[in-house]
């Protein structure tokens, strides 16, 4: 070989590893750069969860579970999510508001399937921590979110193993910090906003929605029922998690994280949090939507929404079943119909503590 043939194939050479070296420092970059976000999604995360964190004293009905402590991971666990309205504007503070949503998800790893049921907030139901019955909405006023989880615990007759509370900012910025959620809004209405004001324009047909659009269309209940208040809430709950769990939401993780910042309470730590993922992988995860039948009765002159025991209690053997509490019974969802319907009957209920 001549020595000039020699030189170029050398430089020929050259070029190519100097190509490789950089293409290995520029996926190594890339990956470092990848490492360095998670890990920093991953940081801020926890000091979110840590400082949401508030433990609630444990229930009798709790006791129910052979398990001294459930794993997300492995085991059936329930959740009751809270929405508060602690707003300035109606002088309400944290510990004496209302519950405006209440809704319980039961999780089944093995089968990878969410139950959820909304819970109509004027369900006239027993409150242990005042030891009559009342409205739903009106236990957490009473005795926070301990009252809530007993009352829960006592209708349903099912543990409740974890909570997580949020107010109306939390929800307005999480939706928000997704870029929005798209829902189908049943009609076209003036809303009133989270201070109260008649300023959102909710308009009818599928379409993608901001936080205080969302939000208005969450709480107005002044055209149909509590019920169908409960089924819109499951419809809007469903659209956050289905954008949550898209590819395209990752990099909105970190603002979905300061979205939430003071305005949640909960009692999971960061790692039972987390392994609640498991159910996203591979899309988006089963979710059964339940309802609650009943009826309104203004008998006393206060309005309230009366339970129909033999519909509750089909739902009591739903969840139970679902929590692996007692044997599965495939036909229960299929022989009633009640489980997930609708009611004719309408009402907007009572805002006080009647």
């Amino acid at each position: 070989m001549k020595r000039r043939d020699y030189k170029k194939m050398r430089k020929k050479t050259s070029k190519t590893r100097l190509g490789v070296k950089i293409g290995l420092l520029l996926s190594l970059t890339v990956l470092l750069s990848i490492a360095a976000y998670g890990l920093s999604l991953k940081q801020k995360a926890e000091q979110a969860v840590d400082r949401a964190y508030e433990a609630v004293p444990s229930t009798p009905k709790s006791e129910v579970r052979a398990e001294a402590k459930v794993e997300p991971s492995k085991d059936n666990v329930s959740i009751l999510l809270i929405g508060v309205d602690d707003s300035e504007a109606r002088m309400q503070g944290d510990s004496h508001s209302r519950s405006d949503a209440l809704l319980v998800a039961t999780f089944n790893p093995e089968e990878k399937s969410v139950k959820l049921l909304s819970i109509p907030r004027d369900s006239y139901v027993y409150i242990p921590k005042v030891g009559y019955k009342d409205k739903i909405t009106h236990a957490h006023a009473f005795g926070g979110t301990h009252a809530a989880i007993e009352s829960v615990e006592e209708m349903l007759d099912i543990p409740i193993d974890y909570y997580v509370k949020m107010n109306f900012n939390a929800f307005i910025e999480v939706v928000d910090a997704l870029g929005g959620i798209e829902v189908d809004v049943p009609y076209n209405r003036l809303e009133k906003d989270e201070n109260d004001k008649n300023t959102i324009q909710l308009k009818k047909g599928l379409q993608v929605l901001d936080g205080r659009h969302s939000l208005a269309l969450a709480r107005t209940r002044k055209l149909d029922s509590d019920l169908e208040r409960g089924k819109r809430q499951q419809m809007i709950l469903q659209a956050i998690i289905k954008e949550m769990v898209s590819v395209k939401s990752i990099a909105k993780y970190g603002d979905v994280i300061e979205a939430v910042g003071d305005n949640m309470k909960t009692d999971m730590t960061f790692k039972e949090m987390t392994s609640f993922w498991e159910y996203a992988k591979g899309g988006m995860p089963q979710i059964d939507a339940i309802s609650l039948q009943g009826y309104d009765d203004w008998s006393t002159g206060i309005y309230y929404y009366k339970l129909k025991e033999n519909d509750l209690e089909n739902v009591r053997q739903l969840l139970k079943a679902h929590l692996g509490l007692i044997p599965d019974s495939s036909a229960l969802t299929d022989s009633n119909s009640n489980i997930i319907g609708t009611t004719d009957e309408t009402a907007e209920g009572s805002d006080g503590l009647n």
